[in-house]
């Protein structure tokens, strides 16, 4: 009994290392082959003393809801850029489908039926560095063709990164 115990281990171990790597590899390649896109930022409270050097980021777009309309609780975002990369909210839809030449998806969970979260909403950066972040005016994110995004950082007011 003692061996097959030693072998479901080691096969959990197994697939949780496959699934971490697969994980890994998926970002990995948004980061290099996905659309960069700006967000701007909506006002919210940027620290959290609790948690160190922290930053909880609010966007725009998923603060344009109006608690009247019917949010599904998975769906796609879909947006539409201007000249300059900053994201404007064309829809949300529960499909990938229909979308327009010149729009773009970002998938996104609603747990509260007013306001949508992307996946993006945190922000850690190194101890001390937070009055360089409190002037950042859009988060940066890199998205794939199905609608998966990465953070890759926080933009200012002339669209530069942040570093």
């Amino acid at each position: 009994m003692k061996k097959y115990k030693v072998i479901i281990i080691a096969l959990n171990l197994v697939l949780v290392l496959i699934f971490f790597h697969y994980s890994i590899n998926r970002k990995e390649t948004i980061l290099r082959e996905g659309k960069l896109i700006l967000l701007e930022l909506a006002p919210y409270d940027p620290r959290s003393y609790l948690q160190g050097d922290y930053m909880d980021l609010r966007y725009a777009i998923a603060n344009e809801s109006p608690a009247t309309e019917d949010i599904p609780k998975r769906g796609y975002c879909v947006i539409q850029l201007d000249s300059g990369l900053i994201a404007k909210r064309v829809r949300l839809q529960p499909n990938r489908t229909p979308l327009s030449q010149g729009e773009y998806l970002i998938e996104y969970t609603a747990p509260r039926y007013w306001r949508i979260n992307i996946g993006a909403e945190s922000f850690f950066f190194q101890e001390g560095q937070a009055g360089k972040y409190a002037r950042a005016k859009y988060g940066g994110i890199k998205v794939d063709a199905k609608g998966n995004s990465v953070l890759i950082g926080l933009y200012d007011e002339q669209k530069k990164l942040i570093q």
